[in-house]
């Protein structure tokens, strides 16, 4: 049988291009982590209730943090400071929580500081931040005092809204570049991908860092968001915190695929898998997926993979968590496998100076927690400000300046950047 002859074809400008059919495409997800826990969550029936046991292998040894392509040892030591100060703040939450102090519920991070802070760390000054309820160790990285949590959750006149909304919506578009969080999960990926395109349309490059959880990655706006800003090419970096429950259903009971990472092969953008309680790798991914965003190289997908070492809110026990998994979980503590690799792996603090950062950051805390109890709640006559905007009330101003016609420059793709250095070289 003699085979057919496949000719060049030409494309809309009458260059030709050799025919590639049947066309196939090999995609690759990086998984960093140096443990892939193999045991799964299934729901049975016990006499009239449905709960959740697990199965498989829990008895791995605690996998060891791996060395950052990039961070020093200054950095590393004020990456725990953060996470030490994040873990705390959030106990004192839940005391203040426990006194009556607190107006609402309250939403921890516990097992997840090493997401939140390490990820924020690598942002720079001009980028721009948009934290969920459980990162608020992102917002200290970015700035936020402790105080200003304490009094939001408390509705003190002081906190950030003035005693306006009782949890952790509140951000700084003016000196710290944060957007406040959506409660509507997935909504904050959108509005993201438009201050990259706004940023963009002024003139200068910049990444913008959000997060969704495994249960709100699912949710149609999130989709949306992502495509937009593949399709854009914006600097979107998206961390998915697989935190294995949103709210009381398991992984195994929202999607099909094997890693939600994979998801980026859909939007063609890069996606990679990190453990979520490795501080060095979270880092080095959101570094590496920042230096694309500024390079105009378009989003990255980041899954870290942890657990919420929590239920959804204070109110919610968490008791369909099968007891073996928080065992599991609890021993990957990355407060504690941080704090091993700085004493006793590298060397870098020694038992004194460790005790030294806990009883500082633990000081300082407490006088961050006197200053917060001891604000005063809002005034009644105060409840209609701020709920309208009024005429002059503030003016919204273009961040980095309004570029001339014609300076703005979408960025190229990777074959086009290639064409054209390409053809500087040969002038």
């Amino acid at each position: 049988m003699k085979k057919s002859k496949v000719t060049p074809r030409s494309n809309s400008n009458g260059s030709k291009r050799a025919a590639t059919l049947p066309q196939q495409r090999t995609y690759s997800i990086p998984d960093h982590r140096l443990e892939k826990p193999s045991f799964s969550v299934r729901q049975i029936r016990k006499s009239e209730e449905c709960c959740y046991e697990i199965s498989g292998d829990l008895s791995a040894p605690v996998p060891p943090i791996r060395d950052s392509k990039y961070l020093n040892q200054k950095q590393c030591i004020e990456i725990y400071r953060w996470m030490v100060l994040n873990r705390r703040m959030e106990q004192a939450l839940e005391n203040l929580y426990k006194q009556g102090k607190v107006v609402g519920g309250v939403y921890f991070g516990l097992g997840q500081e090493a997401c939140s802070c390490a990820s924020a760390y690598a942002l720079g000054k001009d980028d721009w931040l948009a934290p969920m309820i459980r990162n608020q160790g992102s917002l200290l990285v970015r700035g936020f005092e402790p105080r200003d949590m304490m009094m939001q959750y408390m509705a003190k006149a002081g906190s950030p809204t003035k005693g306006r909304d009782g949890t952790s919506h509140f951000g700084d578009i003016y000196e710290r570049n944060v957007v406040s969080p959506i409660s509507m999960l997935g909504d904050l990926v959108p509005v993201m991908a438009g201050v990259a395109l706004g940023a963009r349309l002024q003139g200068k490059q910049v990444a913008v860092m959000t997060y969704i959880g495994d249960g709100g990655q699912s949710t149609g706006v999130t989709y949306e968001g992502i495509n937009f800003a593949a399709v854009q090419n914006l600097g979107l970096v998206l961390f998915i915190e697989s935190n294995l429950w949103a709210y009381s259903t398991p992984s195994e009971m929202q999607y099909r695929v094997q890693d939600l990472a994979e998801r980026a092969i859909a939007y063609g953008i890069p996606g990679v898998i990190v453990d979520g309680t490795d501080p060095c790798q979270i880092y080095d991914a959101a570094r590496e997926a920042t230096e694309r965003a500024h390079r105009g190289e378009g989003p990255t997908l980041i899954e870290a993979k942890m657990m919420r070492m929590k239920g959804h809110a204070i109110h919610d026990a968490a008791d369909y968590v099968p007891k073996p998994m928080f065992e599991y979980w609890r021993k990957r503590d990355p407060i504690a496998r941080f704090e091993n690799y700085l004493v006793n792996v590298k060397k870098w603090l020694t038992p004194q100076e460790h005790k030294k950062l806990i009883s500082e950051v633990e000081s300082y805390l407490e006088q961050e927690r006197e200053i917060a109890v001891n604000s005063p709640m809002p005034a009644p006559e105060t409840a209609e400000g701020g709920v309208y905007c009024e005429d002059g009330c503030h003016e919204i101003k273009p961040k980095y300046g309004m570029p001339r016609a014609g300076t703005v420059r979408l960025p190229l793709s990777k074959s086009a950047r290639k064409k054209e250095e390409a053809a500087i070289h040969f002038k």
